[in-house]
């Protein structure tokens, strides 16, 4: 089995005296796409958000190739740079253009010229189809479309490991389809994607792990057939029911 990418051990996180994460262990290895799934509230967001270092973890500790990246001294930016993250509601810059917003973290962090930064935007811009909206401002194109814009961005960054974070949740319903055929796309390239998501069926027939998160804590994590198909624990059964009943 292939080294981990990325261990998450015994990890907690609290705001005041609310426990959101509680002893949460796991590892993210190459070519992993995993789907974290969980009613609201659950803690899915949070994990993400300390995985990526926005939030700072209670205790325990994360590992990126074995170095720990939760203590001090840790270059953050440099980290997100290897992994990205893409956010539900987008967070592009207003004041850009398409094609400003995937040049300038490349320019900022990575320190490429702008000729190395606009040829690597592009790339991804096409890959995800948006070229043609290049010279658009974020307000003029609708929120698949920014969506789409904020996965190049990340991509745009070389990450060996991509964090989305409910990235349909904020889109109308007929622009759901866009973004995941996108992500779908990336999971067959080979990205190593974590994925918190409300979309059962991406997570059942996309993923190669599924994590079930109930009240802060891993309920139970396996294949999508393990946990679709014959979910171990009864909190796992009464959230996918109605899933289930609808697929």
């Amino acid at each position: 089995m292939s080294e981990a990418i990325l261990e998450i051990r015994h990890l907690s996180k609290s705001f005041g005296s609310h426990s959101v994460l509680k002893d949460i262990d796991f590892d993210v290895r190459p070519g992993d796409v995993t789907s974290i799934i969980g009613a609201s509230g659950s803690g899915k967001s949070t994990l993400l958000r300390c995985i990526n270092l926005l939030e700072t973890p209670s205790s325990g500790e994360i590992r990126y190739h074995g170095s720990v990246i939760t203590g001090p001294g840790v270059d953050a930016a440099k980290y997100r740079s290897h992994v990205g993250m893409v956010f539900q509601s987008f967070n592009l810059f207003n004041n850009m253009t398409v094609l400003e917003n995937c040049m300038v973290g490349q320019i900022k962090v990575l320190k490429k010229s702008r000729e190395e930064a606009k040829e690597k935007a592009m790339y991804y811009l096409d890959k995800v189809g948006m070229v043609p909206y290049i010279n658009a401002r974020p307000r003029q194109i609708s929120g698949g479309q920014k969506q789409r814009v904020a996965i190049a961005r990340a991509l745009a960054m070389d990450p060996e490991v991509l964090l989305f974070d409910e990235p349909t949740s904020a889109l109308d319903p007929e622009m759901v389809g866009e973004v995941l055929n996108v992500m779908q796309q990336l999971a067959e390239d080979g990205m190593t994607m974590l994925v918190v998501t409300h979309e059962m069926a991406f997570a059942r027939d996309v993923s190669k792990r599924v994590v079930y998160m109930n009240d802060g804590v891993i309920c139970e994590e396996g294949t999508p057939e393990e946990i679709f198909g014959d979910p171990k624990k009864q909190e796992t059964r009464d959230f996918l029911s109605r899933f289930r009943r609808e697929g």
